[in-house]
């Protein structure tokens, strides 16, 4: 049975193939709370990005058990799986995924359009959002006249505007330079909250230590669940984070074998 976890994953296996089978996850269990700051780390062919696909509930474990927001996956049709989805899962991916021919606002509003809003909701709605990452001011501008940074910061807006329980980034930071990447993180930071939970698939050591929660995978299982204290706010990535860019460890807890 579920507990209380915003997300929670018992024994999850992902497998892909027949004859060769490759177990891209193995035997997985964690959980996310409600108002968690958590960075998933690992080298290439780990898992994370496995592990963002069925967390993003964009996929389907082959063993195992998940739940979301107290619901067994495996109980939802696709369409029931879809609609939950779009309501509580907010997605941020490395390469912005925005629309050319739209403006930023317009960008953002696709969010909303299978909800049963007016028009005028939704441009209410994609404003606010975009004016908390800093950019109505730009709303009517289109991909190309913007930044790679505030392309990103649109992405963002475009995540949160349908006030999703939990915001997942794939390399957000990725193809930023580190002044706009130092920036985003603010914007994490700031959009983190006690009823929203926010999970970052990264390679860099000081995006994942701005996290409250470190979860390092290898080989398709969690190694380290670890709990931070960063020893400066986003506003120092780039530098202020220590020698060793990983933060305070506070404790350690291994959920597989060494």
């Amino acid at each position: 049975m579920p507990d209380a976890s915003l997300l929670q994953l018992e024994e999850v296996s992902r497998i892909y193939g027949d004859e060769v089978q490759v177990h891209a996850l193995d035997r997985v269990s964690m959980s996310i709370e409600a108002g968690e700051f958590v960075s998933i780390v690992g080298p290439s062919g780990s898992g994370k990005s496995t592990m963002l696909g069925l967390l993003g509930l964009l996929d389907l474990p082959s063993l195992g058990t998940m739940w979301v927001t107290g619901k067994s996956v495996r109980d939802l049709s696709d369409y029931e799986r879809s609609r939950l989805r779009g309501d509580v899962v907010g997605f941020i991916f490395q390469q912005f995924h925005l629309i050319p021919h739209l403006d930023a606002r317009k960008n953002v509003e696709t969010a909303l359009l299978y909800r049963n809003l007016t028009p005028g909701e939704r441009k209410r709605r994609a404003m606010e959002a975009l004016d908390i990452v800093g950019l109505a001011p730009r709303s009517d501008h289109r991909p190309v006249q913007l930044s790679g940074g505030e392309q990103q910061r649109v992405a963002i807006a475009r995540a949160i505007v349908t006030e999703p329980k939990l915001l997942l980034a794939d390399e957000p930071t990725g193809a930023l330079d580190s002044t706009n990447a130092a920036n985003v993180m603010e914007i994490f930071q700031e959009l983190h909250s006690p009823l929203r939970a926010i999970a970052i698939v990264t390679h860099d050591p000081a995006v994942a230590a701005t996290a409250q929660r470190r979860i390092s995978m290898k080989d398709g299982r969690i190694v380290a669940d670890e709990i931070l204290t960063p020893t400066q706010p986003a506003a120092g990535y780039g530098g202020t984070l220590g020698t060793d860019g990983q933060g305070t460890l506070e404790a350690v807890e291994t959920e597989a074998d060494s």
